[in-house]
């Protein structure tokens, strides 16, 4: 049984993820922590109090004091384990939708934890090796009444207030219900902007739009910027680690095009940016006119923070890392994703420019993706046998560390099994619309033929 993906546990709420199931993990995470204080924090999600309570017993079972700062964005809860120096357990499903939810694990460093840590807690919770203690030396829940406030106020010390201030900017926000409706809204009022919200009022049910920021989920924001003549719309998922955006005009602004734009305003030459295998052409082009180095890992923010502390441990600059899905890393500021904190430093970029006028030199770019679905193992290994072979074919700079990368320069093709479903997916990018689809063409049209051989 694998208990941890590559952000947390996420199932069905008292179905799949069950009181009994997360009672289980803070146990196993306690056992393995030992440490005397833990932060528990959760988004908006309709079963957030139960499995919350759920996680302080667990905790408390293997005598750990319980600081329960309540709703609270993920980031949030990660930035006060970090000043305290305690670990954290958030309760969340971040962009799923409402019947889900889920248990992220942070260190006392505020970081997520990496794979080798999670691996630890897994194998005390499969073996059910936990460490609970006597009645009397049980542990307590302690209720942290400020820690929303104290996590805005930690937010303006790290951005130019002064600057965005002058500007005088109206920002719409849709945080989606989720727990950014508790602190984006006044953060960016504290930030000096006037501000506009849709779907802002916290509730786990999600009436207004799903949790996550894609553009079928994000029309009222869209109008609301149309409509209001605001300079930006911004939008995050459940547990407000993501941002994305809407230009002047209220068009969508893709997620790849913002992590370009970031990326180029914090590149200098010798750095390292990091993101997954999937990452767009247009963040190939920035870092090769910055002089940067592009790292890329498995989809998944834990193997991006493994990366990145992998470079920092040799010393390379990273100032920014992240992906497409408007999940983005500023490691100077903290090695998380923060939806706040990205928000703002794209309104950094917005002083003397528009919206659209940031992100138009990356656009221009085709993306198409394209699924093959499987019913036998047989027919799994005939795909990806045949991603190999084109691979090997193909005199592209080639990429393994999840699937198979073909980069050709001025183009790319990914082919890599789903993580969630039975399919290979088919990503392709280029700035031609025929080229990526040239590209994709070629690699479906191989994979095809061999499932067919099956």
């Amino acid at each position: 049984m694998k208990v941890f993906g590559s952000s947390g546990t996420r199932g069905v709420a008292n179905d799949e993820l069950t009181p009994e199931f997360v009672l289980k993990i803070a146990k196993a995470a306690g056992t393995v922590w030992r440490s005397d204080r833990v932060a528990l924090a959760r988004d908006t999600r309709a079963t957030g109090d139960m499995l919350a309570d759920a996680a302080a017993s667990g905790l408390a079972s293997i005598g750990a004091d319980v600081d329960r700062l309540g709703i609270v964005p993920t980031p949030g809860a990660q930035a006060y384990a970090e000043r305290e120096g305690i670990p954290a357990l958030m309760i969340t499903a971040s962009h799923n939708p409402p019947e889900y939810n889920g248990v992220k694990l942070i260190g006392e460093d505020g970081i997520e934890l990496a794979v080798g840590s999670l691996e630890r807690i897994e194998e005390k919770f499969l073996t059910e090796a936990f460490e609970e203690v006597r009645w009397s030396e049980t542990g307590h829940s302690h209720h942290i009444e400020d820690a929303r406030d104290w996590y805005v106020s930690q937010l303006l010390e790290h951005i130019d207030t002064e600057t965005i201030a002058d500007t005088n900017m109206t920002v719409a926000i849709d945080p989606g219900h989720g727990a950014g409706s508790l602190t984006s809204p006044e953060f960016f009022r504290r930030l000096g902007c006037e501000v506009i919200t849709a779907n802002s009022q916290p509730d786990g049910h999600f009436p207004g739009r799903n949790p996550e920021p894609v553009p079928k989920n994000l029309r009222d924001l869209g109008r609301l910027v149309e409509s209001t003549g605001a300079d930006v719309g911004i939008a995050h998922d459940g547990d407000a680690d993501r941002a994305i955006f809407y230009d002047e005009n209220g068009d969508y602004i893709e997620g790849d095009a913002t992590l370009a734009a970031l990326a180029a305003a914090q590149l200098e030459p010798g750095d390292a940016v990091v993101s997954a295998v999937n990452v767009s052409q247009r963040l190939v082009d920035v870092a090769r006119e910055t002089g940067s180095t592009l790292e890329l890992t498995p989809i998944g923010s834990t193997n991006i923070i493994t990366r990145i502390r992998g470079l920092q441990d040799r010393n390379v600059s990273v100032p920014v890392a992240g992906e497409g899905n408007g999940g983005i890393f500023f490691p100077n500021y903290r090695l998380t994703r923060d939806g706040a904190y990205t928000a703002a430093k794209f309104l950094e970029l917005l002083v003397d420019r528009t919206a659209s006028e940031v992100v138009e030199p990356y656009s221009g770019y085709y993306n198409i993706r394209t699924n093959i679905s499987y019913t036998t193992d047989a027919e799994h290994d005939a795909l990806l046998s045949a991603a190999e072979q084109a691979a090997k074919e193909s005199d592209a700079e080639l990429n393994t560390r999840d699937g198979y990368r073909l980069d050709f320069g001025d183009a790319w093709v990914l082919a890599r099994p789903s993580g969630t479903e039975p399919m290979v997916r088919i990503y392709a990018e280029a700035r031609e619309r025929h080229r990526a689809e040239e590209l994709s063409r070629e690699m479906e049209d191989a994979l095809r033929t061999a499932k067919a051989s099956v």
